[in-house]
């Protein structure tokens, strides 16, 4: 998978490594084929990106309708984009789930797939689909809420081949609200996270679905809602994931299990893991904190140490956090107060209101966050450390009868905000 920059500062960005040269001016990203973005670090490599918006939002290009009830994100790859729903519009009285696609210069919707009954547990603001898809090449894979992991072809929609994780695998989620993980695609296999005590995760050939490992994990509380990332340490490659027991890092060659951080059972573990290099951060929400560990190879494999353990101030429930420069940037838990802290020793150097109310998902892109709250307002917010400064917000429209939960997607200078039913594209590249 691609590799992100995350050691500069997006603000310096303006100088990119390409092919061993070095081009100036403006630098944009070609894919976010899956959650976060390609290295599923939600920091977007664009610059000459807007400094703030105007009053009312960034100019609206397009909306696209029918992806339905949910808060999947839109992952984009070539001409496509396509996103997982149920009760779409354009399905009529059809209330199941679907996976839909749509052409990334209109937004037209191009084919709709059934991927089975919609999720209605719990109260309704936090029923509907969750999961967001992975494209690769000419496929595109998706875990519905009941845990079924389905690939198709990106062209049609052609279902290519469909795996029941608990029914195969013995999976379980580790709490009750429904899968929730985007797949990673590395090289030729397919890697998830059942979440049972014989398959805490399993790699699969991506093509036909075939069982190649799984990892065992003894007493797994289940899986988590946070995605794979993967990182390097010495000359081995480590999945790093979050499932209901804590983080876990897992060889990728055999699926061996390298090393675990464990944690107090909490409501639900969400947040995807952080890597740079050997180091992993990782956050749980419901006031248990976030914990910075560095992986050291030794002889045999891969031990864990700790950096520092849980800080509590470091919390994030599930709008996930962005590592810009040396900092860290997100929401405190889901009370809707933006904090910045330093990587290395999770001290807290800013945390302040803003504009929006509820929890916020966040995004990043050229020395700027962007903070989507629950209640609609998405607000841009400087990467600074040096004190909180919200340049410019606005509403989104429509977003007041669900929660505003879909992350953001920041692309080819422009931003993608799924809003239940619709997808809105707007242009944030500086004239």
């Amino acid at each position: 998978m691609p590799r992100s920059l995350p050691r500069l500062p997006l603000a310096s960005l303006l100088a990119l490594a390409v092919g061993g040269t070095l081009v100036t001016g403006t630098v944009r990203g070609e894919d976010w084929p899956t959650f976060r973005g390609a290295a599923r670090t939600a920091v977007a490599p664009d610059t000459n990106l807007l400094e703030s918006w105007p009053e009312g939002g960034p100019k609206l290009l397009w909306k696209a309708v029918g992806a339905g009830r949910g808060y999947a994100t839109p992952a984009i790859a070539g001409k496509r984009i396509v996103t997982l729903g149920d009760g779409l519009s354009t399905a009529g009285d059809d209330k199941d789930e679907y996976l839909t696609c749509y052409d990334r210069e209109t937004g037209k919707q191009l084919w709709k797939t059934k991927t089975g009954q919609a999720w209605n547990e719990g109260p309704e603001s936090w029923q509907s689909s969750r999961s967001t898809p992975t494209v690769d090449g000419d496929l595109v894979y998706v875990i519905t809420p009941q845990g079924v992991l389905i690939g198709c072809q990106v062209a049609d929609g052609k279902e290519t081949f469909r795996i029941d994780l608990k029914a195969t695998f013995g999976g379980k989620k580790g709490d009750g609200w429904g899968y929730s993980e985007s797949p990673l695609v590395d090289g030729d296999r397919l890697i998830v996270t059942p979440g049972g005590d014989d398959a805490m995760m399993v790699a699969l050939d991506k093509k036909t679905g075939k069982e190649i490992w799984k990892c065992p994990m003894k007493d797994c509380r289940g899986a988590g809602h946070s995605s794979i990332v993967i990182s390097k340490v010495g000359n081995r490659k480590v999945y790093v994931q979050t499932t209901a027991s804590g983080a876990v890092g897992v060889d990728a060659a055999s699926g061996k299990l390298l090393w675990s951080f464990p944690i107090d059972q909490t409501t639900a573990v969400i947040p995807t893991p952080i890597v740079r290099d050997d180091l992993v951060f990782f956050s749980a929400g419901y006031r248990r904190g976030g914990a910075l560990l560095k992986q050291v190879a030794t002889a045999d494999g891969v031990k864990m140490e700790e950096i520092y353990g849980l800080k509590q101030d470091l919390a994030n429930k599930h709008g996930g956090l962005v590592l810009v420069g040396d900092h860290i940037y997100g929401d405190s838990d889901d009370q809707g107060i933006p904090f910045c802290a330093e990587l290395m020793t999770g001290k807290i150097v800013w945390k302040e209101r803003a504009t929006g109310k509820g929890s916020i998902a966040v995004a990043a892109g050229d020395g700027h966050v962007y903070l989507r709250f629950q209640d609609g307002i998405l607000a841009l917010v400087k990467a600074d450390p040096a004190g909180f400064k919200e340049v410019s917000t606005f509403k989104i429209p429509d977003s007041d009868a669900r929660p505003s939960w879909a992350h953001p997607v920041i692309l080819d200078g422009k931003l993608y905000l799924r809003e239940q039913d619709a997808i809105l594209c707007y242009d944030i590249t500086a004239k």
